[in-house]
């Protein structure tokens, strides 16, 4: 990741002054790996901002060329030595205890603070700082399933994160062909929804009239897209992916465009998990359409539902299912076989009884915490979204074939609606629906209830 030349440039030279002015004893300490620690307690009693930038600039590049073990060994020292000064934080909540005042209070949140903080805080500081700190949380990630204690260095990595990502630090750049290099490069590189196979296949997404594609990025990492957005402008609501990326399709003007199709979303930053910044992008790009295309009237996406064949997997394999009917197993045991994709009689056999078990884990699964099971769908109905129409075999990629048997959905962004959509969805956990949906998630539920009250009308 790099940062803007202006400023990584100032940085690295205030580095290399500030280096010059520490001691011997502490330059060499910060070159290795094995001086972590006393490393890490110069940079937080350093006072003078050269030496604090050169000092965040070493410890950065040991931990960069240390081994795996070495950088996992720096997480256990941040969690082991670098918590709250236990002293202090006894004292304040003594002095809170005594007098609950709102300078107590105050005293106590400072003392609570873990000195892991600020040690991020200068380790930013450093050339490409910000950059680091983000794969270091990326590594972090990776080895906290192997070491559970570490949950808590995660949670301030993230709690710093979340302010220094905020939407008001984050700049929205469209991406065209004239687009650097460098940034295009990753873009397909970071395509998480549908396979960018060549530049070829970008020039397709990015070039014409009627696509567009945007991206956040932030002031230290100006060349790192933090996520983006792919949009096809299309007359009307797509039922597949065909629609969109067919090489051969026709293209069309983009004032002739009635709707835009957000059909993919990729976060690219994987140090950055958890920082929610994908709903202020969808906003930002409706806005800017707006003002760039009047004529545009429906907003929506043509998503994936990356949960559903898992979750159908183990619905079909437990005893009892509130999504399934006799008659939905049955016919579900030609999944088992993915050529039924290309047997028209399977698939007409099949189409019912997908779209309806869809629609069902879409409005009703939900996870122990009350929330959607699929992933997708929480972020868009978080965000206002209303689920409106579920794409039957709209998507044939082996990804899609694997993760939801073919199905996508069209979520629908209702500008006059979101803000209601969203309240509903945050404090009462309510699914914003079309008629079409809803009716397609009861009719399982009815047929289940039929055999019980056939036996009660004998």
């Amino acid at each position: 990741m790099r940062e803007s030349s202006f400023f990584g440039d100032l940085l690295t030279s205030i580095a290399e002054q500030g280096r010059r002015l520490l001691p011997r004893a502490a330059r060499e300490a910060t070159a290795s790996p094995a001086g972590f620690e006393d490393a890490c307690e110069t940079l937080l009693s350093s006072r003078g901002e050269a030496s604090r930038v050169a000092v965040a600039r070493d410890v950065l590049h040991a931990w960069t060329t240390s081994d795996e073990a070495g950088r996992s060994a720096f997480f256990r020292m941040m969690l082991d030595r670098f918590g709250p000064v236990e002293g202090r934080l006894e004292a304040a909540v003594a002095a809170w205890r005594a007098e609950p005042t709102q300078e107590a209070a105050q005293a106590l949140n400072e003392a609570s603070e873990p000195r892991r903080q600020e040690l991020i805080r200068r380790l930013a500081l450093a050339p490409e700082g910000m950059g680091t700190l983000v794969r270091m949380r990326e590594h972090l990630l990776k080895i906290i399933g192997d070491d559970k204690a570490l949950k808590v260095v995660d949670d301030d990595f993230a709690h710093l994160f979340v302010s220094w990502f905020n939407r008001g630090f984050l700049v929205l750049r469209p991406i065209d062909w004239a687009t650097p290099a460098n940034v295009l490069e990753k873009i397909i590189r970071y395509e998480a929804v549908h396979e960018i196979h060549d530049w070829d296949e970008l020039r397709r997404r990015v070039e014409p009239d009627d696509r567009r594609c945007f991206a956040f990025f932030h002031p230290r990492l100006v060349d790192e897209p933090l996520i983006f957005v792919e949009v096809a402008l299309t007359k009307s609501m797509p039922a597949s992916v065909s629609e969109v990326l067919d090489p051969g399709r026709e293209a069309i003007a983009a004032r002739d465009a009635g709707a835009a199709v957000f059909y993919s979303i990729s976060n690219c930053q994987e140090g950055l998990r958890g920082v929610s910044f994908g709903n202020f992008l969808i906003k930002q790009v409706v806005e800017d359409l707006r003002l760039d295309l009047p004529e545009i009237a429906t907003f929506v996406t043509l998503s994936p539902v990356p949960g559903f064949a898992a979750w159908l997997a183990r619905e079909i394999a437990a005893p009892r299912s509130e999504a399934l009917t006799a008659e939905d197993r049955a016919a579900l045991a030609d999944i088992e076989d993915r050529a039924w994709m290309d047997d028209p009689e399977k698939v007409e056999r099949l189409r019912p009884v997908l779209t309806r078990v869809c629609a069902w884990y879409l409005v009703n699964a939900r996870t122990s915490r009350g929330g959607p099971v699929d992933p997708v769908a929480r972020f868009h109905l978080n965000n206002g979204a209303r689920l409106e129409r579920i794409n039957f075999l709209a998507d044939r990629s082996p990804r899609a074939e694997r993760q939801a048997h073919g199905m996508m959905v069209n979520y629908l962004y209702e500008l006059g609606e979101i803000e209601a959509n969203h309240e509903a969805f945050a404090a009462r956990g309510e699914i914003a629906a079309s008629s079409s949906v809803k009716r397609l998630a009861r009719r399982a539920k009815l047929q289940e209830a039929r055999p019980a009250e056939t036996e009660a009308a004998r």
